[in-house]
């Protein structure tokens, strides 16, 4: 079947651009600054916007399997957490370029860590599709509770190959520390993790908007029994998307490690009700919701602890709250989801 078989992308039912919930980002920053020092503000700001970015790479790939496969894998932590001790095993064996003066040194170790953490989660999550998601196809109470299973045992193979103990996770040493912007003080890590993950949304939003294989993702979230009958197989397309979005929580995971300076088994449980609660505040399946979501959520967490600290625990779930009642679907809800 030839590529222009496929409907234009024109011709693929989207949802309407709608700018309101990006204005929401910058309504909400704007909001916290007349109640927090603009220095601190600068500082808290950045660190949200890192924190964002971060459980977006991770959860960008688990929104692409539910839109697409239609799959509630609760074991998505699993390879956040594989990604994460990965990460100790290579800054382990890598340690003088890890604790090196110079920035190239110290880069060579990380994007060393973070390849090898994305192939080993994509490789992982290959069998775990393989072996616990495909049998239940469809059946999403069995989906929650057979992918729930999964990583529990994924928990206890870390235990058994890593120990169950808590693994340090240091920062490169031209990553520590903080810039000066004026009287504020920025985490040079915030800011290496804000580039990151503006890297990996501008790849992902280039692969689903400029490339056949991006095409082919769309138009399955749309309707996937036309791209079926096009004459695709969308059973491998299925397979290649569970594996890409397995290798971006790998990545999430080292650089969740980072964030934390140290990693435990139960790491990926830790980050799966932040997930959850960003795919489900974005609208399940889209990934710029996803985007939006994350952002709000790292924003929120950070301003919240700030201010209320006894708080910072339950405000994630208000704001979820909040949104629902607002927009039931989630921001930027796809294909009427």
């Amino acid at each position: 079947m030839k590529a222009d078989t496929l409907p234009a992308p024109a011709e693929i039912a989207r949802v309407r651009f709608d700018v309101v919930p990006l204005l929401l980002v910058l309504a909400l920053a704007l909001a916290a600054l007349p109640f927090i020092r603009p220095s601190t503000w600068v500082t808290l700001t950045v660190a949200g916007l890192a924190m964002g970015m971060i459980v977006f790479i991770i959860a960008s790939g688990l929104t692409l399997v539910f839109g697409l496969m239609d799959v509630l894998n609760f074991g998505h932590g699993v390879f956040i957490a594989f990604g994460a001790f990965i990460a100790t095993t290579v800054f382990a064996s890598m340690g003088g370029y890890v604790t090196a003066p110079g920035l190239g040194a110290n880069l060579l170790a990380i994007f060393a860590a973070m390849l090898a953490a994305m192939l080993a989660a994509g490789a992982i999550g290959f069998a775990f599709e393989r072996v616990i998601v495909r049998p239940v196809y469809g059946q999403h109470l069995k989906q929650i509770l057979i992918t729930m299973g999964g990583m529990i045992v994924g928990e206890e193979l870390i235990k058994a190959i890593w120990g169950p103990q808590q693994i340090p996770l240091t920062l490169p040493e031209s990553l520590r520390g903080a810039l000066l912007l004026g009287d504020a003080a920025v985490e040079r890590y915030r800011l290496f993790a804000v580039a990151v993950g503006a890297v990996v949304l501008i790849a992902l939003l280039a692969t689903l908007n400029r490339t056949k294989i991006g095409l082919l993702i769309r138009a399955g979230v749309q309707d996937r029994e036309m791209v079926e009958a096009l004459g695709y197989r969308i059973r491998r397309l299925f397979v290649g998307v569970f594996v890409a979005g397995s290798a971006l929580a790998g990545l999430g995971g080292v650089l969740w490690g980072l964030y934390q300076q140290s990693v435990v088994p139960q790491i990926g449980a830790q980050v799966n009700v932040l997930i959850f609660i960003v795919i489900i505040i974005g609208g399940l399946g889209s990934t710029l919701g996803c985007l939006v979501g994350a952002l709000l959520v790292g924003l929120t967490a950070n301003y919240i602890g700030f201010l209320l600290p006894k708080a910072a625990l339950v405000s994630n779930i208000a704001l979820m709250v909040a949104i629902l009642l607002w927009r039931p679907q989630g921001l930027y809800p796809v294909g009427g989801k």
